[in-house]
C-alpha cells in the first residue's frame, strides 16, 4: 500500500515536471526573437494545432504571419491561421480570414475548404430568429455564393441545409411578427403581414398557420367594422361587406387547402358567422 502511495506520488510530480516543462518551453519560442525563432514558432505552432491546442497555436502564428508574405509557406500558414479561429469560435475574424485566404491564393487546394468554412462562419454569426436577421440574410448569401463557385463540392449537400435553416429564421420572424400584430388586435397590419408572408414563402412550413391566422384576422377585423356607406358613381359600397368577402375567400382558400386542419372546425364556425353577415345585405340595395 504505501508502495502504491508513493508510486502515485512519484508518477504525479514525473506528469508535473512534464507539463511544466512543456509550458516553459512554449512561453520560450512565444518570446523568442530572431529569424531562427520565426521558424520555430511555426514548428511548434503547428504541432499545436495538430494537437488541438487553437489558442496557443494561434498566438504563435499570429507573431510571424508577417514574415512569410510572399513565401511559400505562406498558404500554409494562413490555411492553419484562418483554421485557429474558426476552432475558437472566433467566427468574425475566421470569415475574414478564411475570405482573405481564399482572395491570396484563389488556386490553391484548399479553396474549395476554407471558401466553404468561410461561409459556414457567417452562418455561426445568424442570431435566434427574435433578433435582427441581417446577419442571417448575409449568411445565406455567402453560402449561396460558395455553391454557385462549387456546385460539385462535397460540401454542397451541408450548404444547403444550412441555408434551408437559415430560411426557416426569417420565415419564423415574418410570422411571428404577423402574429403579434394578431394578439394585439391590429387586424389590418396582421392581414398585410400575413399575406406578405404567404408571398414570399410559399412552400413554408408556417403556411398551414399563417393561413388561419390571416383569416382569423380579416375576420375579426369584419365582424368588429362599423358600417361606412363609400358612394361611388357607380353607387354605394359597404366598407363592412367588403371586408366580409375578403375573409369569406379566405375562409374558402383555407379549407380547399387544409380540409383536414386542426384548425378547421373553427374556420368552419367563422365561415358561417360570415355567411350569415353577408346575408343580412341581400335586401340592401
Amino acid at each position: 500500500m504505501l508502495y502504491l502511495k508513493s508510486m502515485n506520488k512519484f508518477l504525479y510530480i514525473i506528469f508535473s515536471l512534464v507539463i511544466l516543462s512543456g509550458c516553459s518551453e512554449y512561453q520560450k519560442v512565444l518570446k523568442a526573437d530572431g529569424e531562427d525563432a520565426v521558424a520555430k514558432k511555426f514548428k511548434m505552432g503547428e504541432e499545436l494545432y495538430n494537437q488541438g491546442k487553437f489558442e496557443k497555436a494561434n498566438r504563435l502564428f499570429a507573431q510571424i504571419v508577417p514574415n512569410y508574405r510572399g513565401k511559400p509557406q505562406a498558404e500554409k500558414l494562413m490555411y492553419l491561421y484562418s483554421n485557429t479561429f474558426y476552432k475558437m469560435k472566433d467566427f468574425y475574424v475566421a470569415g475574414y480570414q478564411f475570405e482573405r485566404f481564399a482572395s491570396s491564393y484563389p488556386k490553391s487546394e484548399k479553396l474549395e475548404e476554407t471558401s466553404f468554412f468561410g461561409a459556414r462562419s457567417y452562418y455561426q454569426l445568424s442570431p435566434i430568429f427574435s433578433k435582427d436577421q441581417t446577419e442571417t440574410k448575409e449568411a445565406i448569401e455567402k453560402l449561396q455564393e460558395f455553391i454557385n463557385l462549387f456546385p460539385d463540392s462535397e460540401y454542397v449537400s451541408d450548404a444547403n441545409t444550412l441555408i434551408q435553416e437559415l430560411d426557416f429564421k426569417l420565415e419564423k420572424k415574418a410570422y411571428e411578427i404577423a402574429k403579434q400584430f394578431n394578439h394585439i388586435s391590429d387586424y389590418p397590419a396582421s392581414v398585410r403581414s400575413f399575406d406578405n408572408f404567404i408571398f414570399e414563402f410559399p412552400g413554408s412550413r408556417l403556411r398551414e398557420d399563417a393561413l388561419f391566422y390571416r383569416l382569423d384576422s380579416a375576420y375579426k377585423l369584419a365582424i368588429n367594422s362599423v358600417e361606412v356607406k363609400n358612394t361611388i358613381q357607380k353607387g354605394i359600397i359597404y366598407l363592412k361587406k367588403q371586408r366580409l368577402e375578403t375573409a369569406k375567400e379566405y375562409s374558402q382558400a383555407f379549407i380547399e387547402a387544409y380540409a383536414e386542419s386542426k384548425y378547421i372546425e373553427d374556420v368552419k364556425e367563422m365561415a358561417s358567422e360570415i355567411s350569415k353577415e353577408l346575408n343580412n345585405y341581400s335586401t340592401k340595395s
